[in-house]
């Protein structure tokens, strides 16, 4: 028995709890012992025992009728998955018929076979481990089934014809495709579809395509069959097998080869894949929502995407609009981020001033949403009053230009106040002792800049 996991056993004959612990501490990595049941609840919160070593009979009892099945349902109702061992001097198979129905999962006899009771505690010992396993899946499976719900912000015109597309989306299990620029939200418009379809209880899993070497592309969509290659130690279900019955996004699919292409297309056509190593069909189902950034009309013009594949996606298609199109809506996902990032800083800042204003409604948001979110997070970090000024709001492509163009003293010092304040964090001491600089030294600079 390989010395691994967590007992804690409970007696209340102080010899048994020695020669136990005597006994057992070369095959688990922690052991506790104690003769107070009453404790189990705090031992269970505090050590986390992988099993639990149980005396049936207490000799004296706190409360008459806390015996060995009193302290099993306390147990079980701290851990319904709690892996508990009855020991008892006084064995027999009524006793331990009687036992696995209150919930043990075995029953040892006092005095114990050395190997007997080492072979129960490490079949135990498996079974537990495989209880956290399957929790831990359940667990994954769960994140994967309900994405978190994110409000989409928009009142412009262009949104609120995609918000009607999604409306109508709502009863169909139609395949999507998802056009739009870097940053404008097409995760989310993704994650908003599902959670209005009649899929929505179903599994929703997503595959970035654009970080997915075309080596391994048929392994994480397909999955692969122990012994496949070299490192194919077990068996493993691809995203398409693991989004069967529900929803697969797959994001910035432009990306893909026409070899993979034509591989995706026979999936999706024949709604079978193989694992790779296999030669037996899986059959899935599953509701495509496809998206990227690329103008893949004009790829399939070029012959770098495959028409037929197009078709197959876009049953129904969204275009999302860039920020610049959009208009009020930068205001109101301004405000939006304002709200988020001052909470997060814990900086009671709640409103723009006119010039960061003019800011915000003059640059032409090359990196869309993602962009706006990025800048006023930074500029949360650099504000040092209840108004988010203009020259907090920097914005990087400037920022640059006036790098190459101006190296005055003043220009390179508030530079190098910014990188501080943003390493960390927008911590006025820490900041100011990265600087070498006191803290009001810092507050006046800053002053100053206003």
């Amino acid at each position: 028995m390989e010395k691994k996991g967590k007992i804690l056993i409970i007696d209340d004959n102080e010899d048994i709890l020695l020669a136990l612990n005597m006994l057992l501490q070369t095959y688990f990595e922690k052991i506790k012992v104690s003769t107070s049941p009453e404790k189990i609840k705090y031992y269970q919160r505090t050590f986390q025992p992988d099993l639990i070593l149980l005396d049936m009979n207490f000799h004296k009892d706190v409360v008459s009728g806390q015996e060995g099945f009193y302290w099993l349902k306390k147990i079980l109702e701290n851990d319904p998955e709690a892996v508990v061992i009855f020991m008892t001097a006084y064995a027999n198979v009524d006793k331990a018929i009687q036992a696995i129905k209150a919930g043990a999962t075995d029953f040892v006899s006092k005095p114990w076979e050395k190997e007997k009771l080492l072979a129960t505690l490490s079949a135990a010992l498996k079974l537990s481990k495989s209880r956290e396993e399957i929790e831990n899946l359940k667990a994954q499976l769960q994140t994967l089934n309900k994405p978190t719900p994110i409000k989409v912000i928009g009142k412009s015109k262009a949104m609120l014809e995609v918000f009607e597309t999604i409306e109508k989306l709502s009863q169909t299990e139609a395949n999507l495709l998802i056009l739009g620029e870097n940053g404008t939200g097409k995760d989310l418009i993704a994650n908003a579809i599902y959670l209005n379809s009649p899929r929505k209880d179903k599994l929703f899993t997503m595959i970035d395509l654009g970080v997915v070497p075309e080596a391994l592309f048929e392994s994480e969509l397909f999955g692969y069959e122990k012994g496949a290659f070299t490192d194919a130690r077990k068996n493993k279900a691809g995203r398409m097998e693991i989004a069967s019955g529900g929803t697969l996004f797959m994001n910035e699919i432009g990306n893909l080869s026409l070899s993979m292409q034509a591989k995706l297309l026979t999936a999706i056509e024949k709604k079978e894949i193989f694992r790779l190593g296999s030669t037996h069909a899986l059959s899935i189902d599953v509701r495509y929502i496809c998206a990227t950034n690329s103008d893949i009309y004009n790829a399939v013009y070029q012959g770098e995407f495959r028409q037929d594949l197009l078709y197959r996606i876009n049953t129904i298609e969204i275009r999302m609009p860039p920020l610049r199109e959009r208009g009020e809506d930068i205001f109101l996902l301004a405000e939006h981020f304002l709200k988020q990032f001052a909470h997060k800083y814990r900086k009671n800042i709640d409103n723009f001033s006119e010039d960061a204003k003019n800011k915000l409604k003059t640059y032409h948001w090359p990196g869309n949403v993602r962009e706006l979110q990025n800048i006023i997070e930074r500029a949360v970090i650099l504000s040092s009053d209840n108004i988010l000024k203009g020259n907090c709001i920097i914005i990087q492509s400037n920022e640059r230009r006036q790098e190459l163009e101006n190296l005055n003293l003043e220009e390179m010092e508030r530079k190098i106040i910014e990188k501080a304040l943003l390493r960390t964090g927008g911590n006025m001491n820490k900041a100011a002792e990265l600087l070498g600089i006191t803290r009001f030294s810092l507050y006046r600079k800053l002053k100053n800049e206003e």
